[in-house]
């Protein structure tokens, strides 16, 4: 698996699937999620919903409405909109949206910092935890994976993160 690093904004991003870390009720009101509903239509929240609830752990793929992209996957990584996460909600919510991209075929998937927005979590912890749920992951897909933010501060942490892995 190729794993890049970029400061993007992940709605205009031109891969397979987008994850949505928002939460369990499908609700996509702020954060990534909201950017996603707003820029790629109401229908993503309502399929979303449709799938609810969503447990932290696991995923659901919709279809991504006006996105580049064509699917989203959404992984949970808190219960309800707004709540503070801890960095195994991170952990669990990257091994879910890998197993739904590898179930799914998809080759190549964008994946922000998971629980650093609403979710509160520390950008070097959940960085940590993606990291290592990366490596962990066997299958053959997906095969190449954008870690994806805007924040400086989230990609310097990603950056190390995976630079520590991989010396």
């Amino acid at each position: 698996m190729q794993i890049h690093i970029a400061k993007a904004d992940i709605t205009e991003m031109a891969v397979d699937a987008i994850v949505n870390p928002g939460n369990s009720l499908g609700i996509m009101g702020g954060g990534v999620a909201g950017a996603l509903s707003r820029k790629g239509g109401p229908s993503i929240q309502r399929e979303a919903m449709s799938l609810a609830p969503i447990a932290v752990g696991a995923a659901v793929v919709t279809a991504a409405g006006r996105l580049w992209a064509k699917h989203v996957i959404h992984a949970p990584t808190m219960e309800e909109p707004g709540t503070k996460v801890g960095v195994e909600n991170a952990r669990r919510a990257a091994r879910a949206a890998l197993i739904a991209a590898a179930l799914r075929g998809f080759d190549v998937i964008a994946i922000p910092g998971l629980g650093t927005g609403l979710g509160g979590l520390d950008p070097a912890e959940a960085a940590r935890a993606m990291v290592d749920e990366l490596r962990a992951h066997r299958q053959p897909k997906p095969t190449t994976v954008y870690l994806v933010d805007i924040n400086d501060e989230i990609l310097a942490c990603l950056e190390g993160a995976l630079r520590s892995a991989t010396s």
